[in-house]
């Protein structure tokens, strides 16, 4: 072997074996806790459909870095608790393993009624209740030129008239895993209009959909805790790292009313939220800005 080459190839090898000598295993501490379930049963209203079909999506967390699988129910129903001598309904499985699970109720009973939610899942059962709560139509749609942080920021204004007399909250969601709330403190009853920007890489001649949901106080605080921990990477009911309260209680160990309120167990209760809410859609097509 010619000197020069086996000089070369001595030189390599110890190279390499002082590189590989000199790396150190790291360990990454990641945060870690019990799977607990994440629950996406906000239903949907459209007055002005003589049913509503009610989807709940249902997973359960995972680790740090891993995926957010669905969760495998034993059983999930709705009840209407105005009407106490009826079952509760039973939702199906769209898809076995998709871990959504879907029926129709009458509407009119929807909006008049009080809803109980209940989730048998490894012999635990997880408990919620809620009530319809209204809102307006949006009046408006409309692309505007103005910009926000970036040059490529597109500004969709949107206009709405509060109803008079009345105590409103609001959800906005603006397709793309966007969502945004507000209050009528400073415009009861009155015509309002607002821009909101996005930040998105969103080609000219996309249709968004975005909605006007009317919610409770309630919802309107977990919402907007949600929303501000969750930033713009993604939807609020898909990330196991969120873990603020909704109203989705764990009651397996609560046998009587005086124990009920279980609010003070840290770590007893589900994530996610059951609402039930009326719904305005429309929809914009983005053109060049």
């Amino acid at each position: 072997m010619n000197m020069n080459i086996r000089l070369k190839t001595i030189v390599t090898s110890i190279l390499v074996l002082s590189l590989w000598s000199c790396e150190d295993v790291i360990q990454v501490d990641v945060p870690s806790e019990d799977p607990r379930l994440i629950v996406d049963a906000i239903v949907r209203v459209d007055v002005e459909q003589p049913v509503t079909l009610v989807r709940v999506k249902v997973s359960e967390t995972n680790s740090f870095f891993g995926t957010v699988p669905p969760a495998n129910l034993q059983q999930i129903t709705m009840s209407n608790l105005d009407n106490p001598g009826g079952d509760g309904q039973v939702l199906n499985e769209e898809v076995p393993g998709s871990g959504i699970y879907s029926e129709f109720f009458p509407t009119d009973e929807l909006i008049a009624d009080t809803w109980f939610l209940q989730i048998d899942f490894e012999d635990k059962f997880f408990v919620a209740t809620s009530n319809f709560v209204p809102t307006v139509p949006i009046n408006s749609l409309t692309q505007g030129t103005e910009t926000l942080f970036d040059e490529d920021d597109i500004e969709v204004i949107v206009n709405f008239t509060d109803a008079p007399d009345r105590e409103d909250f609001y959800l906005f969601d603006f397709d793309l895993d966007n969502f945004l709330v507000s209050e009528d403190t400073f415009f009861e009853g009155q015509e309002f209009e607002f821009s909101y920007f996005y930040d998105d890489d969103i080609e000219p001649n996309t249709e968004l959909e975005i909605s006007i949901l009317g919610v409770d106080e309630s919802f309107y605080n977990y919402m907007d805790q949600l929303i501000i921990q969750s930033g713009d990477d993604f939807g609020p009911f898909e990330t196991p790292a969120l873990t603020v309260r909704g109203n989705i209680i764990n009651a397996t160990d609560i046998d009587n009313d005086n124990n009920f309120n279980n609010l003070n167990s840290a770590n007893n209760f589900a994530l996610g939220y059951f609402a039930i809410v009326q719904e305005y859609k429309s929809t914009i097509t983005i053109t060049e800005n």
